[in-house]
C-alpha cells in the first residue's frame, strides 16, 4: 500500500467511525457561506488574505479576531455589542465552530465569520495591518516547558500577530490560569510590548464591565469552581519580535 493510499484508508475509517452528529456538523460547516476552512483552498482557490473587508464582509469596518474561539460565544457576544465592527472566530475544531456558526445564523448576525485553521498559519489568511484587535479567551495554557511555543502569547505567536495586526492594535487575554497569566506578563515585558490594561481579578475589580464579563462555557465552569479570571491587554512593539 502506498503512503497516499494508507492515509486515504485511514481517513475513510475515521469518517466511518465518527459519530453521526459530528458528520452532520462537518457537512454543515462545508456548506455554511460564513465559515471558511483551510481545506477550501487546497484546490488553488485564493485565500481571503487582503479581502476580508471588501469581499468577505462587504464593508470597511474594523476587523476583530477571537483566537481559539471554541463554540464562539465570545465572538457572538462581542458582535452583538459592536455592530460597527466585523468579528472572525478562529479555531481548528470544526465541531465546536459549528455551534457558533449555527447560532450566528439563528440570530441573524451579519458581522460574524468563522475560520477553521491552525492559528500559526494566521498570516496566510490575513494581510499586513488587516486586523484591528485580537482576543484570546481561555486558551490551552500548555504548561509543560516543552510546549511553550504552543502558548498563544509566546514570542512565536506574538511575531505572527505582528504580521497581521495594525500598528497600535491591541491583544487581549482572558484566562483562569495563573501560570499562563504570569508567563504572558513576562513575554510582554521581554518583547517590549506596552500594557494597556490589567485586571488581576475581573469579577472583583470590574464586575460591571460589559466586555470583560462576557462568559464563555469554560468561564462559567471556572467560576463555579471559584477560579479567578484575569485579563490583560497590550500592544506590540514596532521592532520585529523574534
Amino acid at each position: 500500500m502506498t503512503v497516499s493510499n494508507y492515509f486515504l484508508s485511514t481517513f475513510n475509517l475515521f469518517i466511518q467511525t465518527m459519530p453521526r452528529n459530528k458528520l452532520d456538523r462537518f457537512q454543515d460547516i462545508a456548506e455554511f457561506e460564513h465559515v471558511l476552512e483551510y481545506t477550501d483552498f487546497k484546490n488553488g482557490s485564493p485565500k481571503p488574505k487582503g479581502r476580508w473587508k471588501g469581499d468577505i464582509f462587504g464593508n470597511q469596518n474594523p476587523i476583530v479576531l477571537e483566537l481559539a474561539c471554541g463554540k464562539g460565544s465570545y465572538t457572538l457576544n462581542l458582535a452583538r455589542k459592536n455592530h460597527h465592527k466585523n468579528f472572525v472566530g478562529i479555531d481548528i475544531k470544526g465541531a465546536r465552530i459549528w455551534k457558533g456558526a449555527q447560532k450566528s445564523l439563528d440570530d441573524g448576525l451579519t458581522n460574524v465569520r468563522f475560520l477553521r485553521i491552525f492559528i500559526d498559519h494566521l498570516n496566510e489568511y490575513f494581510d499586513a495591518a488587516e486586523v484591528d484587535d485580537i482576543w484570546i479567551t481561555f486558551p490551552d495554557p500548555y504548561l509543560k516547558k516543552s510546549d511553550e511555543n504552543k502558548r498563544l502569547t509566546s514570542s512565536k505567536f506574538l511575531s505572527i500577530y505582528q504580521k497581521v495586526l495594525k500598528p497600535g492594535g491591541s491583544i487581549r487575554l482572558k484566562t483562569d490560569n495563573d501560570e499562563l497569566f504570569a508567563y504572558t506578563k513576562k513575554e510582554i515585558e521581554e518583547n517590549g510590548c506596552k500594557v494597556l490594561d490589567v485586571a488581576e481579578d475581573i469579577y472583583k475589580e470590574r464586575p460591571q464591565d460589559p466586555w470583560l464579563t462576557i462568559k464563555t462555557d469554560f468561564e462559567k465552569k471556572h467560576l463555579e469552581k471559584g477560579r479567578i479570571i484575569s485579563f490583560i491587554s497590550f500592544t506590540l512593539p514596532d521592532q520585529p519580535i523574534n
